[in-house]
């Protein structure tokens, strides 16, 4: 009578979890298929009006990620004043201001002559 019941038992949970996995499967077979249906009343409406069909993206630029901190950081470090104590003086004389941050005068720059300056377009 003690393995009746645990077979039984046995059935029943496997009944359960095969009933859970298959309301899994059907509720995301419908929420595909209500997307797919937006779409599609989506894209019909879209050559309907003689619009192109556009489609559906996610609006973030990865590039958004990396300025956000490159600007916080900004925030947080000093700029350092182009004074006297910060500009270097090169071999021939020419004082040039240090370079404090990305954008900055690069030092040596005055020196560059092997490149001519083109006109832009």
């Amino acid at each position: 009578m003690n393995e009746f019941v645990a077979g039984v038992l046995r059935f029943v949970v496997r009944l359960v979890v095969v009933a859970l996995g298959l309301v899994l499967f059907l509720s995301l077979l419908a929420g595909v298929m209500v997307l797919a249906l937006v779409w599609a009343l989506r894209a019909g409406w879209a050559r309907l009006t003689g619009r192109p069909v556009t489609p559906w993206v996610m609006r973030m630029d990865p590039r958004t990620g990396f300025s956000t901190a490159f600007r916080s950081t900004q925030r947080w470090s000093s700029a350092a004043p182009a004074g006297p104590q910060n500009a270097s003086e090169s071999d021939d004389g020419v004082q040039e201001p240090a370079a404090s941050r990305r954008g900055g005068i690069l030092p040596g720059a005055a020196q560059v002559t092997d490149v001519e300056a083109r006109e832009l377009r």
